[in-house]
């Protein structure tokens, strides 16, 4: 084994250009002509090709740096007597074909001129390229239930050859060249997994060739045609070109930034590019995005993909207007709550709890709460409550597992308490909320609404919530239906308490009503557990004696 150094092209122009993008890690396998990296000037962007088959050992470039010509990117492990890894598309050739071809290439003019439209060389090619399941953003079986192909047939790019199906969603597999079919190894109920050979398929213009060459040896003289000698064997090294990466236009209008690697996988796994949300620099369209957006299909089924088709209207017709961004925080929120209101079966359970004790107890500490330099709200108790309610009912305390096999049933207890900021919804969470005592609970709960609202929260401040909590008490409403925040089970909406006439005692008495709403996925929460649920979280905060026990 030896180590080759890839660097930088040379970029003409261009004296210094960014990474955007890294399509390898470390311990990859990658074949001659793979791309390895995106590099973008401001014009264009161009793919670093693989000039060597191998795995790489380590990569010198991280996104956003900027290269020039000359620049290590990374090295590659290649075997010292092979230099390129086995592809799928092969070019068998024989010792007197290859002897044609070197000929060919070493000719003189006059040579040339008698060898053109001299297609002898072809015969002695075989160009078969293998069809392969691409990669479906999961290692599980899917099953073939149709074949749309057989052999013999003549199929162009993008043509699908089978349909694979999930549980919840069916893809087809399209052809990624020009050609016929010459074998199939898969038939109908067959499971099959990423990677797996369907068969092979030769080129379309080798096969033509192929069947003329059947003839050759009972012709003596052929139709001349321009040569194409030697150029399947041998060729100069040639720098990649600064090539502007395609920008699709979607039905909707929608510009689709991607590279032509992109482009590529997107055909391979039948993906319409312009239903895809760019992540890269510039909303560009990288790989993941087209894999993830295939994992979401074949997990969530075709519902919570496809978009409204609602046309876009030109109000300029109506009046003056103006076209505001979206923030990335805003887009994302809304992405989720669209998937998850496509996704879960959610039942909404209302009660209303009597804080009438609670919020005499609570003002009652407001000179403690001013020398802790705490304010104590509402959510703290409904914290600490609702740690009591997920303990006492552990089945809201769970996530379903993605194979809807079974459930996963978490020990700890963590609540997530959404927060509205000027750039849109945020839920931090709070972790091992029963192992908390009520000024603790309204600490960090003050302290993570203002890390929200001034975009200090970090990474595990807003993951691993088992059940969220969202109010709406302080700007009003007298109840609403908030949407459960998979993968957990259950939220609660709480909205603005009101004093109403209680038949109590056997009289009507002024009580202070606070609506609840207990929003739970039905496929893992029952509705007799739900009704459980609500209750037990209106009976703690109605005897508050209770959230100390």
């Amino acid at each position: 084994m030896k180590l080759e150094d890839i660097n930088v092209p040379d970029l003409g122009d261009s004296s210094e250009v960014e990474v955007i993008e890294l399509l390898v890690a470390v311990g990859d396998l990658v074949e001659e002509n793979d791309s390895l990296i995106v590099l973008e000037s401001d014009k264009a962007a161009m793919e670093i090709p693989a000039p060597v088959g191998g795995k790489v050992n380590k990569i010198a470039v991280n996104l956003g740096d900027q290269v020039s010509t000359g620049s290590l990117i990374l090295s590659i492990e290649v075997d010292g007597d092979s230099c390129v890894v086995e592809k799928e598309t092969n070019l068998v050739v024989d010792d007197a074909t290859l002897d044609a071809g070197k000929n060919d290439l070493l000719s003189t003019e006059d040579s040339e001129e008698s060898n053109a439209g001299n297609d002898s060389v072809l015969p002695g090619v075989k160009k078969t390229t293998r069809l392969i399941i691409p990669d479906l953003g999961s290692s599980e079986e899917v099953e073939v239930i149709e074949l749309h192909v057989s052999v013999g047939d003549t199929v162009q790019v993008d043509d699908p050859l089978i349909t694979v199906e999930t549980d919840k969603a069916a893809m087809e597999v399209p052809t990624t060249i020009n050609g016929k079919i010459t074998e199939l190894l898969v038939t109908v109920g067959k499971k099959v997994t990423s990677g797996f050979d369907i068969g092979s398929i030769i080129s379309e213009d080798v096969a033509e060739d192929l069947e003329e060459s059947k003839d050759y040896s009972d012709t003596e003289t052929r139709p001349k045609k321009e040569s194409k000698s030697g150029t399947n064997f041998l060729s100069a090294s040639v720098p990649p070109e600064m090539v502007a990466p395609k920008i699709l236009v979607s039905e909707n209008g929608r510009q689709v930034y991607a590279g032509p690697a992109v482009r590529k996988l997107a055909r391979e796994l039948g993906v319409n590019l312009s239903q895809v949300e760019g992540t890269g620099v510039k909303k560009r369209i990288v790989k993941s995005d087209v894999q993830n957006f295939v994992k979401l299909v074949l997990s969530s089924g075709p519902s919570n993909v496809i978009k409204s088709s609602i046309p876009d209207i030109d109000f300029t017709e109506f009046g003056e207007i103006e076209q505001v961004s979206r923030t990335k925080l805003s887009k994302l929120t809304a992405e989720n709550m669209a998937r998850n209101w496509n996704s879960v079966p959610a039942v909404a359970q209302f009660i209303e709890a009597d804080i009438t004790d609670l919020e005499e107890f609570r003002l009652g500490l407001k000179k403690e709460s001013e020398k802790k330099e705490v304010k104590l709200t509402l959510l703290p108790f409904l914290l600490k409550a609702t740690a009591l309610g997920l303990a006492k009912y552990p089945q809201f305390n769970v996530s379903l597992h993605s194979s809807d096999e079974y459930l996963i049933q978490k020990k700890y207890i963590h609540i997530g308490i959404a927060v509205a900021t000027d750039h849109g919804l945020v839920v931090p969470v709070i972790r091992n909320v029963d192992r908390k005592s009520i000024w603790e609970l309204a600490e960090e709960a003050a302290d993570l609404s203002a890390k929200a609202k001034n975009r200090k929260l970090g990474k595990a401040e807003i993951q691993g919530a088992c059940f969220t909590i969202s109010s709406l008490g302080a700007i009003g409403g007298t109840g609403f239906i908030p949407i459960v925040n998979s993968p957990e089970v259950a939220i609660l909406g709480v909205a603005r308490s009101a004093i109403k006439p209680v038949f109590k005692d056997s009289e009507f008495l002024p009580r202070k009503m606070l609506p609840l709403t207990l929003t739970y996925d039905h496929r893992a929460v029952n509705g007799v557990d739900g009704g459980l649920f609500a209750t037990y979280l209106s009976q703690l905060l109605e005897d508050i004696r209770y959230l100390s026990m």
